[in-house]
């Protein structure tokens, strides 16, 4: 898997203090994309984990980390973006994990495969849906159009609805 770019700190990308990663190549193609040159999976750096966690590790201030793209929920990003999350789960317990995708909840949950139920397991909160140019709307927080949701997961997934998370 290849990093599009990592930032130490922000508070843009989720609630409170987090890392954000930004992993590269992305299968949607969304018109009007704002990180668009990140849907090349061949972009930026290769992955390097301990180098991300080790930088992680350093900063008290982080409440969580945020995945973002490209796409970390495709099936070739998947199984790195899971190592990546239950390693940082180990050296920082109460991080709270935010993730973006273009996939929906319920499109993830029909894949009904090992490596994407314990991802999803591991995830707190899931802002879910593709980038809709037409939906777009600069107001909103934490998402860039109407359509998409920020979702509860470990509530989703216990209640079996879709709970979003109040902000």
């Amino acid at each position: 898997m290849n990093m599009a770019g990592f930032y130490d700190e922000s508070i843009s990308n989720g609630l409170g203090w987090r890392a954000v990663l930004f992993v590269s190549g992305c299968p949607h193609h969304c018109p009007g994309c704002h990180n668009q040159i990140a849907q090349d999976y061949n972009y930026g750096e290769r992955f390097n984990k301990q180098e991300i966690i080790d930088r992680i590790c350093k900063n008290s201030i982080l409440k969580g980390i945020t995945i973002s793209g490209g796409e970390p929920l495709c099936k070739e990003n998947i199984p790195e973006v899971l190592d990546f999350i239950k390693e940082v789960k180990k050296v920082r317990p109460n991080f709270n994990v935010w993730c973006y995708t273009g996939y929906t909840l319920e499109q993830l949950e029909e894949r009904n495969d090992e490596v994407t139920n314990e991802t999803l397991h591991n995830i707190d909160v899931l802002v879910d849906g593709r980038f809709v140019e037409e939906k777009k709307n600069p107001t909103l927080k934490f998402k860039g159009s109407e359509n998409q949701r920020i979702l509860d997961v470990h509530k989703c997934m216990a209640e079996h609805k879709i709970v979003q998370v109040s902000l």
